[in-house]
């Protein structure tokens, strides 16, 4: 890490750290417990309060930054529209990436009543596959960048239209069947794993790169949080209805 000058008088904004935990309470707790409050009123309403807090936390931290403090966010990386972009496209990968294995589990499981230890080993051949990938990967996005990303993500969607494709045409595929299939999945979301944090952090500048892996770093916890407490309690509604 580069040698930065340090400020005297800063301390931790530890309101801003209260605020964006409220916010992301307010958020992503109705997506966990609305399905069990049959989504009231009140649901809702706490989402909307916490977007709202969302909306307004990067306001509070340049409210900090004007007072001569240290927000907890490097604002300067919100104007760094490349960098945001990257966040964006990462969220939306995470979002889909835990909630993908827990909805096919219980897929497996309750609908093609796949035992449990046959379901947990249906996904051994995906992390082979992964694990091969993310080895490829870091010398493919060395000599084509950005390419990498676009090549595995539409491997993995070649990889979930067989995987569409064998539930549909089948009555009951079987664990072997799906183990094949969401091999080629697993290659596709290696290729983009692995790279996919370098080429977010790329245009940041070496003194913004705590800040910066730290956002990436809660961009993707928030949205392993927020993917799986949407797309369980869809499925979950679906089954029920």
């Amino acid at each position: 890490m580069p040698s930065v000058p340090r400020r005297a008088g800063t301390r931790l904004d530890v309101l801003g750290a209260i605020v964006l935990f409220i916010g992301l309470l307010c958020v992503i707790g109705p997506l966990l417990f609305g399905h069990d409050a049959h989504w009231a009123p009140r649901v809702w309403l706490t989402m909307a309060a916490g977007i709202a807090v969302m909306v307004g936390f990067p306001r509070l931290q340049r409210a900090v930054a004007r007072r001569g403090g240290m927000p907890l966010i490097d604002l300067s990386l919100l104007a760094d529209a490349a960098f945001m972009r990257g966040l964006g496209a990462a969220f939306f990968f995470f979002f889909a990436n835990l909630s993908f294995y827990l909805v096919m589990t219980l897929f497996m499981q309750k609908a093609l009543q796949i035992p449990p230890l046959q379901a947990g080993l249906v996904f051994v051949p995906l992390a082979l596959t992964f694990i091969i990938a993310s080895r490829v990967s870091a010398v493919r996005a060395r000599h084509r960048g950005t390419l990498v990303l676009i090549e595995g993500c539409a491997i993995q969607i070649a990889g979930l239209a067989m995987l569409a494709s064998a539930i549909a045409s089948l009555t009951s595929p079987g664990a072997a069947l799906l183990a094949l299939v969401l091999t080629v999945f697993g290659f596709g979301q290696g290729l983009v794993m692995a790279p996919l944090s370098g080429v977010v952090l790329s245009t940041v500048k070496p003194a913004s790169a705590g800040s910066g892996s730290g956002l990436y770093g809660t961009t993707a916890q928030i949205a392993n949080a927020a993917g799986i407490a949407a797309i369980g309690a869809v499925f979950l509604r679906r089954r029920i209805s």
